[in-house]
């Protein structure tokens, strides 16, 4: 997907939700253990409620790879039911050096080889540019790099200052940017930040921004908007639990969709307020 099929999705959808599909064995409704592959019965339920909301799905790989080959295989045929007009995200967190990291780019990236062609991955930046540039040589393919989270550790590295008075996520920032576009690169900030998205702004304020924590783990959309959207919207807004989990009964599609449309809801008035509807 482009950039300017995403910002077209997001007009048309009125909406800048990515559903996060952590899909984990234990919280899924039990009438659905009776199934063949229970998470991608699951996953199937959830897509299909909510496609109409959302412009992204994000599912996490460790909830896949911990299952071995099945759980590849879920990943799989979750992959395929993804509608064509979102945005897919591998939510893997790869990065290594450089031939290592083409092998990933060719594992999420390359249908033929691997069975799997999502949009994008998540990575993480620490070994430098071979760890990131192998992600950007695929046509319309993104990598989106890890910026700064929200995580309790998050501050142990993210916000060292250098002798210029910089914190280390704004070194990421600059430096990532300069290696890739806004066509191909984007960044994760937690939604907890707050007015730390101002800072980030300064440095990408042109990128896409996948922003996780909004619900279930105290991130304000409303916030998020105020400090980070830009004129294209620029935000692709992530909520896992509090959409995915909304019940554990035979209702759990429903609830599902419930949740996510109150989200969609919220997100057109954010849009209309900026004037990009």
């Amino acid at each position: 997907m482009t950039r300017a099929e995403l910002v077209r999705e997001i007009k048309t959808k009125k909406s800048f939700l990515c559903v996060g599909l952590d899909t984990d064995i234990t919280k899924i409704p039990e009438h659905l253990l009776e199934d063949e592959d229970p998470i991608f019965s699951f996953n199937k339920a959830i897509v299909e409620a909510t496609e109409d909301l959302c412009v992204a799905y994000k599912p996490n790989i460790a909830f896949y790879e911990c299952y071995g080959v099945k759980g590849w295989q879920s990943l799989q045929k979750t992959w395929e039911i993804l509608p064509k007009n979102c945005f897919s995200i591998a939510d893997a967190k790869r990065g290594d050096i450089g031939n290592t990291s083409a092998m990933y780019a060719q594992a999420f990236f390359d249908q033929q080889v691997s069975g799997l062609g999502f949009d994008s991955i998540t990575i993480a930046p620490y070994m430098g540019n071979d760890s990131v540039t192998p992600f950007l040589t695929s046509a319309d393919k993104w990598a989106i790099v890890l910026a700064l989270t929200s995580n309790v550790g998050s501050g142990d590295f993210q916000n060292i200052t250098n002798g210029q008075g910089e914190q280390l996520f704004e070194s990421v920032l600059q430096k990532v940017a300069s290696w890739g576009t806004v066509d191909n690169t984007m960044f994760v900030v937690g939604a907890t930040r707050g007015e730390a998205f101002l800072t980030v702004r300064k440095h990408v304020p042109d990128h896409f921004l996948l922003v996780p924590g909004v619900g279930a783990q105290g991130g304000s959309l409303q916030e998020v908007c105020r400090y980070g959207m830009n004129s294209n919207c620029g935000l692709l807004v992530n909520s896992t639990r509090g959409i995915i989990y909304a019940s554990k009964g035979r209702d759990f599609a429903e609830r599902a969709r419930a949740e996510a449309l109150l989200l969609q809801q919220e997100m057109q008035i954010e849009l209309e307020r900026a004037g990009i509807l």
